[in-house]
């Protein structure tokens, strides 16, 4: 692991303990709850099938899918919130695999999924674009690739690192569904892109930047 990669991990492992409390990814409530799941049903495969959540965090959106019937593994850097993510399933009595890795080229050898998942964590790369191929690589044909992502006001300045070591990140400040479609076009056999910033339910609340889910299959 290189210097810059700890500190980010250490930032993340800092982060964890508070991480659930944010309405979208702690799931606390039953409204947010079920908006995810919906969300989710409407985009995974309708048989129990092999998903990749490629940076996990604390495993909430995992823990949907394994409830869903799914086999789920879940990658994080952060070796604490793979540490939440795994007492999370097991408090749930549900079954999930969680790896201590690199969501950019998750650590999973030569596996196969009919489906990865990734919500808000393009912006944290140093190369999102090298991801994205990693990402579609590791699908089986005709499965579904599916970013949550946007840009978020919060998320800072885009170039500004989000913590120390972490550079002038290419998506700092979240990319646009433009953009994003852009990058996947040449990757992917389809996509659509949905909008999300309507939908309070997901986030907690109302919100006024930009949210939206890609899907796309190989």
């Amino acid at each position: 692991m290189s210097d810059s990669q700890a500190v980010i991990t250490e930032y993340w492992d800092v982060a964890a303990a508070a991480f659930d409390e944010e309405p979208d990814h702690g799931l606390r409530t039953e409204r947010t709850r079920a908006a995810w799941d919906a969300l989710l049903r409407t985009w995974a495969p309708a048989a129990p099938s092999d998903i990749l959540d490629a940076g996990c965090g604390t495993g909430s959106l995992s823990a949907l899918l394994a409830a869903a019937g799914h086999r789920v593994t879940g990658v994080d850097l952060s070796p604490r919130m793979v540490d939440r993510a795994r007492a999370k399933l097991a408090a749930a009595g549900l079954a999930g695999r969680f790896l201590v890795g690199d969501a950019g080229a998750p650590p999973t050898g030569e596996e196969r999924f009919d489906m990865l998942l990734c919500r808000h964590v393009l912006w944290t790369l140093p190369d999102p674009e090298a991801a994205l191929r990693e990402w579609t690589a590791r699908l089986r044909p005709g499965g579904t690739l599916l970013l949550v992502e946007g840009r978020w006001r919060e998320a800072g300045q885009a170039g500004a690192p989000y913590a120390p070591g972490a550079g002038a990140l290419p998506w700092g400040g979240g990319v646009g569904a433009a953009e994003l479609a852009a990058c996947l076009e040449p990757l992917v056999a389809s996509l659509r892109i949905e909008t999300l910033s309507d939908n309070a339910d997901l986030w907690g609340g109302p919100v006024e930047d930009e949210r939206y889910v890609v899907a796309a299959r190989v």
